[in-house]
């Protein structure tokens, strides 16, 4: 087991929304992943839907849609339960959010996947040198929330 890498405190995942941070593959490249409170405790899923990898779940502007306790993927509505990652409907029925492991000890939230480091908090292009003030979602959605 690898070592924990403390997160951020559980009371710190806003209810609405989530918290957004960026971990390291083993390869070297960058993966953005967000936790979401529930009722029993924190998930964290890998920020795209399954069925379109390229389409954010996580918005900066307004974190995760969640409704009645399931993700909403806002270019096709499909729907995750936000405590297993399974979708039941839409275009990406059948399949599952990839989850990142995490553990919430005395209120305080750890990253505990072998599979990845710790990178930072908030999105994965954050601190770079990129100049693309293009802060808008690739999306075609005609969906509104």
């Amino acid at each position: 087991m690898s070592p924990r890498t403390h997160l951020t405190s559980a009371d710190d995942v806003p209810e609405q929304g989530g918290w957004l941070f960026t971990v390291e593959e083993p390869g070297g490249s960058l993966q953005e992943v967000f936790l979401l409170r529930l009722a029993d405790g924190v998930a964290a899923w890998r920020n795209y839907c399954q069925h379109e990898t390229d389409q954010e779940l996580y918005r900066e502007d307004i974190g995760a849609v969640v409704r009645d306790g399931g993700i909403v993927c806002p270019k096709h509505g499909s729907v995750f339960d936000a405590a297993t990652g399974h979708c039941d409907n839409g275009p990406a029925a059948g399949s599952d959010l990839a989850e990142v492991a995490v553990t919430v000890e005395l209120g305080e939230v750890y990253l505990t996947d072998d599979d990845v480091t710790f990178s930072h908090e908030g999105p994965a292009g954050a601190g770079s040198d990129d100049d693309d003030d293009d802060d808008v979602p690739d999306s075609t959605s005609h969906l509104r929330f």
